[in-house]
């Protein structure tokens, strides 16, 4: 059992060596943004390819994050941080610390009583909070 050991650990070096070493830095992820999502449905069934372009926000839920189009909601499993970087900033901005608009869909930004800030956006119904660490992306200009 020891030589197989001894034979795979050997194998793995040369596999190591081969892609630059152990202790060589991962490559940069792609510069390129994210274009498709893979997500299940609500019933987690199937798994849906969904194009970002058709995503209005994300909204971290558990251990799931929320995908939600102007007709449908999907669920992903990863974490709202480690989508971020994945994400045309110009193109969707994060107004709390759980919830990432597409810009291009606010359609009005109201204040209440208290001077907290919410959303609306185009083809969906809910209205979504904005954190005080985000209400300066509405100041009015």
């Amino acid at each position: 059992a020891d030589e197989a050991l001894d034979r795979t650990l050997a194998r793995w070096r040369e596999v190591l060596a081969a892609a630059g070493g152990a202790g060589a830095p991962m490559p940069e992820p792609s510069a390129a943004p994210l274009r498709m999502i893979a997500a299940s449905d609500a019933g987690g069934s199937t798994v849906r390819m969904v194009p970002i372009d058709e995503v209005l926000y994300f909204e971290a839920a558990d251990k799931y994050l929320r995908v939600l189009t102007a007709d449908h909601e999907y669920l992903i499993r990863t974490p709202l941080k480690q989508l971020l970087p994945q994400l045309d900033a110009q193109t969707f901005w994060q107004v709390h610390r759980a919830v990432v608009v597409r810009a291009s869909a606010i359609e009005a930004v109201h204040r209440d009583e208290a001077g907290k800030l919410a959303l609306d956006l185009r083809g969906r119904p809910e209205r979504i909070p904005v954190s005080r660490l985000y209400a300066h992306l509405f100041r009015a200009m």
